[in-house]
């Protein structure tokens, strides 16, 4: 709308139109159905225009607030709106197309433009283009008469996020285009047919980013927080602007003097930033912002204390702080011996940008190069800043010893200042007051008696001014106005503008003064009306008080603070007789407007006034609060419950009821982390002092926070679980770290001896660990977790605890940072692919369970330069890893140890190597969500473990689908994972036609007595199991008639056939010396069970006690095996759930009995166990084909060791 209104729109469908100098809503609220996702208004302040999740385009009347039309776009959200500087026509687009409207009719002006993903659209300041953005597709530039594409700026334009934000912006000149992504803007220049782009890092380097610009400047948001960029300079003006909640949109007022911030809890925030950017920034011709007149700027050289260059004056004096800061660091960097002068400039410019540590450095060259006044001020402001008060004022007493005779009296009034900032402000204006009263005395010169009488008075009157004492500022702003020279501007304001701040603007001191004139003004007509009345002097100054208590009160519901503290300060003033209540409330009005120091001094004096009122020490409570001094605060607010505790009144002791102590609120918060720490790593680093911390540790770390402090001095009344919960997550988020072991890489003893990693020796391997806490740091992390440190791998119990929790332990990490050694800088496409990292069993689980991963090359940058907030976002390098590993690219994204079968997990960890051999195994415990133990020692067993509980708790039996060698755990599990790489055999699917032919020959072959017998035969099959590294394997087995040797081949490698009942002949190869003399039995089983019942058996098991296949079967006359073959004890059976027909089933498992199937070949061993025999080669039977017989399916439970 216009400078006095905004409009927002709501996930429940509503669009309100507020006004922002009272909040209060105007006319009625719009509403659709569906969330408003985007909202536009027209130049000419007609239409309204809002698009919404149902796929709609509405257009409003803004005036009356009536739907003009409804466009139905289609079945997608509708992302972004915008409207045409005709006022004419609408531009939407949804995730697939863009499209263009005509407001008059509804008519669509262009057929739909295909650009995928697109989330932002903007017409052209002249209308005649518009441009959209892609999350990952980039910017398009388009005719807005024909549709014809003008530029395509490929991926790099892309948005790289798929929210509602606000991706373009153009200036006035149209020349011109601004795309906001996730950690950076870039600007394409589009004003000539070579395209050029340029980009810039912004302020906030994991959030969502939306832009606007007003054609002068543009505003970013980022997270919680806006910064303002130049659009012609590119660089960052102002001060970055902090918001209270989230950003997820913002927007500008026509002259930019308005930014108005929405969230997503339903919240609009607007900032006037008139007093962040310097004039020349706002658009004029608004009656809400008229064009001051330029104020004349003293030349540089006629500061006194201050040297600087006129470029770098001219930014400073506009504001335009980080500008200032890049300029004086070149000119520092440009000199083979920095001055001085320029070292103290940057302190003081980071001191305003709050960069205390580096400006206390600067400050530090400075005074080391040469002592100086200047170097000594700069020093002081920084400790200030950083709360050392005494420090900084110890420290401007040497720039006095050290200043010239003349410069004397001008640093008495900065060290004034210097006092006032320190919160002693009667002190301070105590000392200006007799600067003030001894300009005249002096005996210069007439003119520069008048400039510096002038110059106190002004410092005078802000001072009064900053203090509330309106009163006093009047007569001081009119002498300084008698005072001050005509022809120029006094050199020494500008100086104590650029060291503290203060503004001396003429206009703003004429502004300040009416405000003042009006507010004494109306504390004399209260006082007038009360001497009027003919009553005594107590009485009337008693009743006077309390009218001025009442206007301050009924101001405090208007919120309007600063006439509250007015009227409360003249009640005061009359002296009444019970001040507590004043004291307080306008202790409360204080901290209303963060005068947080203010505040305490009114509290600390209504307690003083009243002990016994505890509303003296809640007072006092909020100030400390809000000042930030928890432990004081908590102080206060534990007196306030005493006193409350003690009063003899019993309405008051009732109060207590309302409030929690902060010991149960301590209590409550330890509840919470130490139930929170109980799943997270048992040792992590400190990145700040680079020490191990167990759990203890960071518990009391964590109590030393302010952040804990806050929480507690923050929760009197009730306890927020989910708040706590928020602020003990955010404190504790740890980054795991996933590398390739290299080497002697540190471990925990290594950095307990040396009490950090910052001061372990220079090795490549140190300096990776310490890269790594560096980058966690940089990421805004407290916490980082390695495996090679973290973890005391002496101790057995720790070292086992870890190994089973690691999985989770990267699960639940904050982020997750990959260093790529083997990867060189510049990294290109497939590098990570083809790294050293992809190779090692570990690594697996560190790629699958994070949520947010970051990969890096050799030298810590990006991998492929890509800065966004989460590299599994990434569509490049997740495609790139998901064609490697053949798996889907959601599946890495978004990892559950459910989403993969046995068979494919185990075909991931084949092509991982580990140092240690059981680590093959362990790598697994997580993506298995395994029971094992591990025990370092038992080698090759390590394997054998995992793969018996896979099989024991799932009765999967694809494990045993392998060719090679055999492990000694059991002989049918195998020796390597790698084995696993191979694919198994398998038969195709046996449906439709094909399996009504089989029925049909089944039919006419066997009787359903037959049919069914041996349907329940196999049907009553328990599942796989095994106890005591014994394998009780369920299967159909074929009985070998005879063995011999066919081949001797390379090696010790044979070629055996083998004749087998029902079958035929079967030729495989082994290693392995089959003793072929010896009356031993060999068989091949037939193991996949479930394959044979089919995809809908719909089995059911439970107890059932031992079955006897003997009972039902009849032996194959040809073969060798005894009339007494039984199978094991079963305790558990198969209760088929019928779906279909039993003979209908039972035909089409024998059917599928007739296809090929693979095989493993099993030699009996004493005592009627038997061992498999390790095939070169996957064995493949042709199946059973048209001999199906009875006697040919012999179905039991064999012992396999």
């Amino acid at each position: 709308m216009d400078e006095s209104q905004v409009v927002g729109g709501y996930g429940n469908g509503d669009i309100r139109r507020w006004k922002i100098e009272d909040g209060k809503q105007q006319g009625l609220t719009m509403q659709v159905n569906g969330s408003i996702s985007c909202i536009a208004i027209s130049q000419d302040r007609r239409w309204i225009v809002s698009g919404d999740s149902g796929g709609k385009v509405t257009v409003w009347n803004a005036a009356n607030h009536e739907k003009v039309r409804e466009i139905i776009e289609d079945e997608h959200y509708v992302c972004a709106v915008d409207i045409s500087s005709d006022c004419a026509r609408i531009a939407s687009v949804d995730y697939y197309s863009a499209q263009i409207f005509s407001i008059d009719s509804g008519d669509r002006l262009l057929p739909p433009l295909t650009h995928y993903g697109a989330t932002g659209v903007r017409f052209s300041p002249d209308g005649s283009r518009f441009a959209t953005a892609s999350y990952d597709q980039g910017l398009r530039l388009y005719s807005a008469q024909s549709g014809h594409i003008l530029f395509d700026s490929g991926p790099q334009g892309s948005t790289n996020t798929s929210s509602f934000a606000t991706p373009l912006a153009w200036p006035l000149d149209g020349q011109q285009l601004f795309v906001a992504s996730i950690s950076r803007i870039t600007s394409f220049d589009i004003s000539e047919d070579s395209y050029s782009s340029a980009e810039w890092a912004i302020h906030e380097h994991r959030a969502e980013t939306s832009i606007v610009s007003n054609s002068r400047f543009i505003a970013c948001s980022a997270g919680s927080s806006v910064s303002l960029w130049g659009c012609m300079s590119h660089k960052q003006i102002g001060c970055i602007i902090p918001n209270t909640t989230m950003i997820s949109c913002v927007a500008l007022s026509p002259s930019g003097q308005y930014l108005a911030c929405g969230s997503n809890e339903r919240a609009i925030t607007i900032h006037n930033i008139t007093h962040v950017l310097s004039p020349e920034y706002f658009v004029r011709g608004s009656p809400a912002l008229p064009a001051p007149p330029i104020p004349l700027q003293p030349h540089p050289s006629q500061l006194p204390l201050v040297h600087v260059s006129d470029e770098a004056f001219k930014s400073w004096t506009q504001g335009d702080l980080a500008s200032t800061e890049m300029l004086l660091s070149a000119e520092i960097s440009g000199t083979s011996s920095a001055s001085h002068y320029l070292l103290s400039n940057r302190a003081l410019i980071r001191v305003h940008l709050e960069h205390w540590a580096r400006a206390i450095e600067d400050a530090e060259k400075s005074l080391q190069i040469q002592p100086s006044p200047i170097g000594h001020m700069a020093m002081a402001v920084a400790l200030l800043g950083q709360g050392d008060r005494e420090g900084a004022l110890c420290t401007f007493d040497l720039a006095i010893h050290d200043c010239e005779l003349h410069e004397h009296r001008f640093l008495l009034l900065l060290k004034s200042i210097l006092v006032f900032e320190a919160g002693n402000q009667e002190e301070a204006i105590t000392r200006v007051g007799y600067l003030v009263s001894r300009a005249n005395d002096d005996s210069t010169s007439y003119l520069y008696t008048q400039a510096r009488a002038s110059r106190d008075s002004d410092v005078l009157g802000i001072m009064y001014m900053r203090k509330g004492n309106y009163g006093s500022v009047i007569p001081l702003i009119e002498r300084a106005k008698n005072l001050a020279p005509k022809d120029k501007q006094c050199p020494p304001l500008k100086t104590i503008s650029l060291i503290f701040g203060w503004s001396f603007n003429a206009l703003a001191i004429v502004a300040q003064k009416r405000v003042c004139e009006t507010l004494y003004t109306e504390e004399r007509h209260w006082m007038r009306r009360f001497k009027r009345a003919r009553k005594s002097r107590t009485e009337s100054k008693a009743k006077c008080a309390v009218a001025l208590e009442n206007v301050g009160d009924e101001a405090v519901r208007s919120e309007r603070h600063n006439d509250a503290i007015i009227q409360y300060s003249t009640a005061l003033s009359l002296s009444p007789p019970s001040p507590a209540g004043l004291f307080i409330k306008r202790s409360e009005a204080r901290a209303a407007k963060g005068l947080w120091e203010d505040a305490l001094q009114d509290a600390n004096e209504a307690v003083t006034a009243d002990p016994s009122y505890h509303w003296g020490y809640e007072a006092k409570y909020g100030a400390l609060h809000g000042a930030k001094r928890y432990d004081e605060a908590i102080d206060a607010f534990k007196s306030m419950l005493d006193v409350i505790e003690q009063s003899d009144n019993l309405e008051i002791k009732e109060l207590r009821n309302n409030y929690i102590s902060p010991s149960e609120t301590i209590v409550a918060i330890d509840v919470i982390v130490r139930e929170n720490l109980k799943s997270y790593p048992l040792v992590v680093i400190n990145v700040t002092t680079g020490c191990l911390c167990d759990s203890s540790e960071r518990e009391r770390i964590f109590k030393a926070d302010p952040s804990f402090k806050e929480l507690v001095s923050s929760m009197t009344s009730q306890l927020d679980n989910e708040r706590i919960l928020r602020v003990v997550a955010r404190f504790y988020a740890y980054a795991t770290f996933s590398h390739a072991w290299q080497g002697n890489e540190p471990l925990f003893q290594d950095v307990n001896a040396a009490q950090s990693v910052w001061n372990l020796p220079d090795t490549t391997l140190n300096e990776k660990l310490r890269n790594f806490c560096k980058e966690t740091r940089r990421l805004g992390y407290n916490w980082a977790w390695s495996d090679t440190c973290c973890i005391d791998k002496t101790a057995s119990s720790i070292l086992n605890q870890s190994l089973t929790s690691m999985y989770k332990w990267y699960a639940d990490s904050a982020v997750t940072l990959v260093f790529l050694s083997s990867v060189a800088h510049p990294s290109e496409p497939g590098d990570l692919t083809r790294s050293l990292w992809m190779t090692r069993a570990w690594t697996l689980q560190e790629l699958l369970s994070p949520k947010v991963i970051f990969f890096y090359d050799s030298t810590w940058k990006p991998y492929l330069g890509d800065t966004g907030t989460n590299h599994k976002e990434s569509p490049e390098i997740m495609q790139g890893l998901a064609d490697a590993i053949k798996i889907p690219r959601g599946t890495i994204i978004r990892f559950s140890p459910d989403d993969l079968g046995v068979r494919e997990k185990l075909r991931l960890a084949s092509t991982r190597q580990a140092s240690v051999e059981e680590d093959v195994a362990y790598a697994l415990i997580g993506i298995f969500q395994s029971d094992i133990r591990p025990h370092y020692g038992e080698g090759a067993d390590a394997l054998g473990h995992l793969l018996e509980e896979i099989v024991a708790r799932s009765g999967e039996v694809t494990v045993l689908a392998w060719s090679g060698k055999s492990s000694s755990y059991n002989s049918c599990l195998p020796a390597s994972v790698s084995v696993y790489n191979q694919t198994p055999f398998n038969p195709p699917s046996l449906e439709g036609e094909e399996m009504e032919t089989c029925l049909t020959e089944l039919r006419d072959k066997l009787s359903q007595q037959v049919v069914l017998g041996i349907y329940h035969r196999i049907n009553f099959l328990p599942p796989a199991r095994f106890a005591t590294r014994r394998l009780h394997l369920p299967c159909i087995v074929f009985f070998v008639k005879r063995l011999s040797i066919r081949e001797h081949r390379s090696g010790n490698e044979k070629l055996y056939r083998a004749k087998v009942s029902g079958v035929g002949n079967v030729d495989f190869t082994t290693t392995d010396d089959l003793p072929l003399h010896e009356p031993r039995k060999f068989v091949f089983a037939h193991p996949w069970i479930a394959r044979i019942r089919g995809p809908s058996d719909g089995i059911a098991w439970r107890g059932y006690p031992e079955f006897d296949p003997d009972a039902d079967s009849d032996s194959d006359s040809d073969s060798d095996s005894d009339s007494d073959e039984t199978s094991p004890l079963a305790p558990l059976y198969a209760v088929p759930v019928s779906q279909v027909d039993d003979y209908t089933r039972a035909l089409q498992m024998i059917a599928r009995l007739r296809q090929p199937f693979n095989t493993f070949l099993l030699v009996e061993q004493p005592n009627r166990h038997y061992r498999r025999v390790a095939a070169e080669k996957e064995i493949v039977i042709s199946g059973l084909g048209t001999k199906i017989t009875s006697r040919n399916i012999w179905v039991t439970v064999l012992e396999i060791l």
